[in-house]
């Protein structure tokens, strides 16, 4: 018998959460060979969420709850999660039933087959606004785009095997994508569609302005080629300088330029295009300090394939 935690992170979820836990645990009774624990993350809820979990647990023996000191975020949640789980693979599911608890079924059974992520993701959206879904798919194309990592209508809704959730746990940056980390991995996956149910009671707790700086977040935790901006800006400067310091020293020799004219278009010119130059530089240098400061591996060993591992030191 294999033992599973479930990580839910929660906030402000008093007016789902009784209703939702019964019927996760009524998709988990019909599981066999395995034993299933749910942790629930509380990130900072000020309603009566956690009073409900801790009632809960008294009906419930397989119910913890890990409560933070303030709201957070869904990412610091989902982290000190996975950090508490025992299970020999962990689940990452939302408590509203957007994340269809049918669904771990037939996780549980493609982990059992060898798969080290199952991961579902959405095939058909639910009921959202036409700029919400705009701004998914510009900020999913951006993000494959600048990345070489794609996870087009992926979801935190994850099974992760025991060694997937300790490289993850073993990470030392602190600002996190869980999606985008578990993708850059590379361990085996599968991957199971769903449709995406209404939600029955209350709201998303995602705002606008959570969810931009969640992709901003995102962005900037995976790639530094933003930072190459400046040097393609750099060389347009440079030879636009060229052509029309060109145009002004022509038009200097030939009499038709202004005096003084220039003198001064040649300064503009000259010192834009070394503050770009320098611009480009000091970018270089924010790159490497950028990748350093993560201390993410510099490769990570598929120990099930490899024939010697004590010599391959990752990270």
């Amino acid at each position: 018998m294999s033992a599973i935690s479930i990580v839910i992170p929660v906030y402000n979820e008093s007016a789902i959460i009784r209703e939702n836990t019964k019927t996760i645990l009524q998709e988990l009774s019909v599981i066999e060979e395995n034993e299933f624990s749910l942790l629930f993350v509380d990130d900072g809820s000020s309603d009566s969420t956690v009073d409900i979990i801790n009632t809960l647990r008294e009906s419930y023996q397989n119910i913890e709850i890990l409560c933070l000191n303030r709201n957070f975020g869904k990412e610091p949640a989902i982290f000190a999660g996975l950090q508490v789980a025992q299970g020999k693979a962990v689940i990452v599911m939302d408590v509203d039933l957007q994340h269809p608890p049918s669904l771990i079924r037939e996780m549980v059974a493609l982990w059992q087959q060898g798969f080290d992520v199952v991961e579902a993701f959405k095939n058909i959206r639910n009921k959202e606004t036409l700029c919400y879904r705009l701004s998914v798919v510009i900020f999913y194309k951006l993000f494959g785009y600048l990345t070489q990592i794609d996870i087009s209508n992926q979801t935190d809704f994850k099974l992760l095997d025991r060694k997937v959730v300790d490289q993850y746990c073993s990470l030392h940056e602190k600002v996190r994508f869980f999606r985008g980390l578990v993708n850059w991995f590379g361990f085996k996956s599968a991957r199971i569609p769903f449709n995406v149910p209404n939600r029955q009671h209350g709201s998303s707790k995602w705002t606008i302005s959570k969810l931009l700086r969640l992709s901003i977040s995102a962005l900037s935790g995976f790639t530094s080629k933003p930072l190459h901006i400046i040097s393609f800006l750099g060389i347009a400067c440079f030879a636009m300088s060229l052509v029309i310091g060109g145009i002004a020293l022509h038009d200097k020799f030939t009499g038709n330029a202004a005096v003084g004219f220039t003198t001064v278009i040649m300064l503009i010119l000259m010192t834009g295009s070394v503050l770009m130059f320098g611009l480009w530089i000091i970018g270089i240098y924010l790159e490497q300090i950028f990748i350093e400061v993560k201390g993410r591996p510099e490769f990570i060993v598929n120990v099930s394939k490899s024939s010697i591992i004590k010599t391959a030191k990752t990270g």
